[in-house]
């Protein structure tokens, strides 16, 4: 099985090249539909990677002492993870039975890789608390060299403007969905990164964006008619939880 979906891949990434596909797909907390992977793991990130996706994304969390966790939810075991020490969770498995990874774990192995970051900044609970997460998230990306392959998205706006600041060169996207084009453009934005729903309501924002020279990435896409929708409307980027789904019909899309 495999086998058969890794020739796939390479097919459809082929037939990309060939067709000049501008949609890129990014993989929704990495591949983890893929075997003995798990949401936000560091064999979904490798296996994004073996795809030859634009991007895979993932979710960052800081403990109560200051270390930073991959990990979507908000809480392990019933207990807030921004509220505990990094001790008390370091222990903790995800689904494949891999250690929940440090963010100094992921990027250790994400060097051995090719593929854009989406670095997801989760939001904290105080404007002071957003800022000092991203401030030790960048400093982290430059530690390990890894900025020219990083991409900042985030649904607080403190966290957004710190990353803005601390890393004038990235591409920092915005995900909460109440900002137009232009209010992301004034406040230093690449672009937006939002829900579907909240494109089907704006779908002005399309234009503008185009016009403000912002990108568009549409989250979370699991549907190929939809995807199609998002595509027609001049999305940039697919997030999505079907990332070789998505390939083909993309593929499909170009011929």
């Amino acid at each position: 099985m495999k086998k058969v979906t890794f020739l796939l891949i390479v097919f459809l990434s082929f037939s990309s090249f060939l067709t000049g596909q501008e949609v890129q797909v990014i993989a929704h907390r990495g591949f983890w539909k893929s075997d003995g992977s798990a949401q936000n793991s560091i064999v979904a990130l490798e296996e994004a990677n073996r795809m030859n996706l634009y991007g895979s994304e993932f979710d960052v969390h800081m403990t109560v002492d200051g270390v930073l966790v991959i990990f979507h939810d908000n809480k392990i075991n019933e207990v807030e993870i921004q509220n505990m020490p990094y001790a008390v969770i370091k222990d903790s498995l995800l689904s494949n039975g891999e250690k929940i990874p440090t963010l100094r774990e992921y990027l250790e192995a994400a060097k051995r890789t090719n593929i854009q970051l989406i670095f997801e900044l989760k939001p904290h609970a105080t404007p002071e608390r957003n800022r000092e997460a991203a401030r030790a998230s960048v400093e982290l990306i430059n530690e390990k060299n890894l900025a020219h392959r990083t991409e900042y998205i985030t649904f607080n706006l403190d966290a957004g403007k710190e990353l803005i600041r601390l890393a004038p060169e990235a591409k920092i996207y915005y995900l909460n969905g109440e900002l137009s084009p232009q209010e992301l453009k004034d406040l230093g934005f690449a672009g937006l990164d939002y829900h579907y729903n909240v494109l089907k309501q704006h779908t002005e924002w399309f234009a503008d964006a185009k016009k403000l020279g912002l990108g568009i990435n549409v989250w979370t896409v699991n549907d190929t008619t939809l995807m199609r929708e998002m595509i027609d409307l001049g999305a940039d980027f697919i997030t999505t939880d079907i990332p070789v789904d998505a390939l083909e019909f993309i593929s499909t899309m170009n011929k």
